[in-house]
C-alpha cells in the first residue's frame, strides 16, 4: 500500500508540474487576441477580447482561476471555436487512438518475437538481418519514413491513399509509420535482454534438469527478459503520443496531434493545456502500470516491496 501511495503522490506532483509549465509557457508565447482577431483588429476589439477571456488580469490570478476550475472538472473553453476544450479533445482523441492502439499492437506482436528469435539464433544471418532492420527502423525519423511510404504505396504503386481519414485504408500508412520505429526499438531491447538472460547460470541448470529447450525459454528466459522490455514499452507510449503530432500532420489525419498544432499556432490556451494534461496523465498511468507489472513478473520485487 505504501508503494502504491508513493507512486500516486509522484503522479500528482508530475501532473501539477505539467499543468504549471504549460500554463506559464503558453502565456509567454504570444497574445491570442492578436492571433485570433488578426493584426488589423482595432484596439477596442482587442481589449474587449482580452477582457472577455480574462487575459487582462494578473498572471497569478489567471493561474489560480484555471487551477480552481480544473479541480472542479472544468478544462476551459476554446477561444478560437468557443467550445469546451475537453469536448474538442475527446472528439479528436478517438481518431488518435485509432492510430496509436493498432500501432502499439503491431509493435509488440512483431518486435518481441523478432527480438526473441534473433537472440535464440545469435550470430546467424537471421540475427544480423533483424538487427540491421531494427537499426534502420530506429534511426530513420518518422517524417522521412512517412514520406517514403507515401511515395512508394500512394504515388508509385497507387495502392493506398496518401492523406485523409474517410476509410480504413487511410489509416494503414499512418499506423505503419508509427509502428516501424517502435517495432525496431522493441526488437533491439528484447534481443539484448534475451541474450543477457540466456547467459545466466540458471538457464543451463534448467536444461540439466531435463527440461526441453522451448520450456526453458518460456518459463525461465522470457519472464526475466520481459522486465526491461516492459520498461521500454512504458516509455514508448509517450513516444507514440509525440509521434502522432508529426504523423497526423503529414497524413492530414484529424486527431489530437493535429489539433495540438493548430491550437498552438492560434494560442488556444485551453485546448493546448487540456491535450498536454491528458498526455501527461497517460504517461503517468503507463509508468504506474509498469511498476505494478514489475512485481508480477519478478517475485523478488514483490518481496522487497513487502519488506
Amino acid at each position: 500500500m505504501r508503494f502504491f501511495l508513493t507512486r500516486l503522490l509522484r503522479a500528482a506532483v508530475t501532473l501539477a508540474v505539467i499543468v504549471t509549465f504549460a500554463f506559464f509557457v503558453l502565456r509567454l508565447s504570444g497574445d491570442p487576441a492578436i492571433t485570433i482577431l488578426g493584426t488589423e483588429a482595432d484596439a477596442a476589439a482587442l481589449e474587449a477580447f482580452r477582457t472577455a477571456w480574462g487575459l487582462d488580469r494578473p498572471l497569478w490570478v489567471q493561474y489560480a482561476t484555471y487551477v480552481q476550475a480544473l479541480l472542479q472538472g472544468d478544462f476551459g473553453q476554446s477561444m478560437r471555436l468557443d467550445q469546451g476544450a475537453m469536448h474538442l479533445v475527446a472528439e479528436r482523441a478517438l481518431a488518435t487512438f485509432t492510430l496509436t492502439v493498432p500501432a502499439l499492437a503491431i509493435t509488440l506482436a512483431v518486435g518481441v518475437p523478432a527480438g526473441v528469435f534473433a537472440a535464440l539464433h545469435r550470430g546467424s544471418a537471421v540475427d544480423r538481418t533483424v538487427m540491421i532492420a531494427a537499426v534502420v527502423g530506429f534511426t530513420v525519423p518518422s517524417f522521412i519514413m512517412a514520406l517514403v511510404l507515401i511515395l512508394v504505396f500512394a504515388v508509385e504503386l497507387r495502392l493506398l491513399p496518401s492523406t485523409g481519414s474517410g476509410t480504413w485504408q487511410h489509416a494503414i500508412l499512418p499506423v505503419v509509420t508509427l509502428a516501424l520505429g517502435g517495432t525496431a526499438a522493441i526488437a533491439r531491447f528484447t534481443r539484448s535482454a534475451m541474450v543477457e538472460v540466456l547467459g545466466q547460470p540458471y538457464i543451463p541448470a534448467a536444461s540439466a534438469k531435463g527440461l526441453i529447450w522451448p520450456i526453458v525459454v518460456r518459463r525461465h528466459a522470457l519472464p526475466n527478459a520481459a522486465i526491461p522490455v516492459v520498461t521500454v514499452v512504458g516509455f514508448m507510449i509517450g513516444s507514440l503520443a509525440a509521434g502522432t503530432v508529426i504523423v497526423e500532420s503529414i497524413f492530414s489525419w484529424p486527431g489530437a496531434g493535429r489539433l495540438l498544432i493548430d491550437s498552438v499556432a492560434n494560442r488556444d490556451y485551453a485546448v493546448v493545456q487540456t491535450i498536454l494534461l491528458l498526455v501527461g496523465l497517460m504517461m503517468v498511468l503507463a509508468n504506474l502500470t509498469v511498476d505494478l507489472l514489475y512485481g508480477w513478473l519478478d517475485p523478488r520485487i514483490r518481496t522487497e516491496r513487502a519488506s
